[in-house]
C-alpha cells in the first residue's frame, strides 16, 4: 500500500481506503462474520482509512468498526458522517443541537471519546451558505468531541463553497471515469487550500468493475434496484447518475484499455489516483476477495497519456451531456 498526506491534518493515509457503506446496508446482505473478515483483510493489506456514516445500517457500520478497533492493535482512522438521520432532511435540521446529538450517537457507536473526523452528509445546498452550521462544528472541535470536520457533497458548487470555511479539512465527492468535472476547478482550489479529497463512488456503483450486463439483477434491499431514478436519495449516488444502458456501453469502450493482468475495477481506481489532488479513493467491499482486489490497485503502474486521453474522449462522447453540469 502507498500513502498520501491528508490535507492539513498531518495524517498519512492509504491511497486506497475502505468505504464501509456496503457492509452497513443498501448493497444486499453481508453477514457480520464476512464483514469482519473483510475489515481484517483491509488492515492486513495496509489500509488505515475507513469511511462510514451513522445511517449505514442505522449505525451497524460504525459498530463493526468499533469492534475492529477492539480486536486489532493497528492504528487506523475512522471518518464518519452526520445529517442524514434528519427527517425531513432539510437545511434547518443542520443546527448545533442536532449535530451534537448525532456526534454523541457516533461516539457511542464507535466506542470512543473523540471522533477522528466528521463530515456533513450531503446536506442541502442551502446549508453551505449558513456560517452558523460550521461554527457549530468548530464548537464541537473545541469541546473535544471531534478532532476535524469536513463535508460530503453532491455538487462541485457545494465543494467550492464548503472550502471557503477555514475549519473544513476534507471534501468527499463523487469522482470516477463517469464524473470528471471535479478534476477541473475544484481540485485546483482544494489543493490551493490544502483540503483533503476523498473520492467516493469510485466504481460508479460497480458499473466500472466491468462485471455487469443487461441481465444483471439486484436484490430488493440494494439501492441499485430501488434508487435508479432517485426514488430514495440523490440519483447521482446510483451508477453516478448515468443511465444503466449508457453506462454499459461506455464500459465496453473502456474495456480494451485495461492492461493485461489488471481487473477493470483496479484500473478504474488507478485512474483516480492519477490525480494528485485526491488523498484517497474509498471503494466498498463485501468480501475479503473484493477488498484484496481493490487494494491491489495501488500497485498498478501509472496510466499512459494515451489511456488518459481515451478515457476523456469516451466521457466526452457518451457521458458528459448527462452529468457534467448537473453535479
Amino acid at each position: 500500500m502507498k500513502y498520501r498526506s491528508f490535507g492539513r491534518t498531518g495524517w498519512n493515509i492509504a491511497e486506497v481506503g475502505f468505504g464501509a457503506w456496503a457492509i452497513g446496508a443498501d448493497w444486499g446482505q453481508v453477514d457480520e462474520a464476512t464483514a469482519m473478515a473483510t475489515l481484517y483483510r483491509a488492515l492486513d493489506l495496509g489500509v488505515n482509512f475507513f469511511d462510514t456514516a451513522d445511517v449505514y445500517g442505522d449505525g451497524r457500520s460504525e459498530r463493526l468498526l468499533a469492534r475492529l478497533r477492539r480486536e486489532r492493535s493497528e492504528p487506523f482512522y475512522v471518518v464518519t458522517k452526520a445529517g442524514r438521520r434528519l427527517s425531513p432532511h432539510n437545511a434547518d435540521g443542520y443546527n448545533a443541537a442536532n449535530l451534537t446529538r448525532f456526534v454523541e450517537r457516533s461516539l457511542t457507536n464507535l466506542e470512543t471519546d473523540c471522533l477522528d473526523l466528521v463530515q456533513l452528509h450531503c446536506p442541502p445546498t442551502e446549508v453551505y451558505y449558513r456560517p452558523e452550521v460550521f461554527a457549530a462544528l468548530d464548537d464541537l472541535v473545541k469541546a473535544g468531541n471531534i478532532k476535524y470536520y469536513g463535508v460530503s457533497v453532491e455538487k462541485v458548487e457545494e465543494g467550492l463553497k464548503a472550502i471557503e470555511y477555514p475549519g473544513v479539512q476534507s471534501i468527499q465527492i463523487i469522482f470516477n471515469m463517469f464524473r470528471l468535472r471535479p478534476s477541473e476547478l475544484f481540485f485546483q482550489e482544494a489543493k490551493r487550500r490544502q483540503v483533503g479529497i476523498l473520492a467516493r463512488v469510485p466504481l460508479a456503483s460497480g458499473m466500472l468493475t466491468g462485471r455487469m450486463s443487461g441481465s444483471t439483477t439486484f436484490t430488493t434491499d440494494d439501492h441499485r434496484n430501488y434508487n435508479r431514478h432517485g426514488e430514495a436519495f440523490n440519483v447521482g449516488e446510483t451508477f453516478s447518475g448515468v443511465d444503466y444502458e449508457t453506462g454499459l456501453a461506455a464500459v465496453e469502450e473502456l474495456r480494451p484499455l485495461v492492461p493485461p493482468g489488471a481487473t477493470m475495477a483496479q484500473w478504474a481506481l488507478r485512474w483516480i489516483l492519477m490525480f494528485d489532488a485526491v488523498s484517497t479513493v474509498i471503494p466498498g467491499a463485501k468480501s475479503p476477495a473484493q477488498e484484496a482486489d481493490n487494494a491491489a490497485a495501488a500497485d498498478l503502474p501509472p496510466l499512459t497519456a494515451e489511456q488518459m486521453a481515451k478515457v476523456q474522449a469516451i466521457y466526452d462522447a457518451r457521458i458528459r451531456d448527462l452529468v457534467h453540469q448537473r453535479w
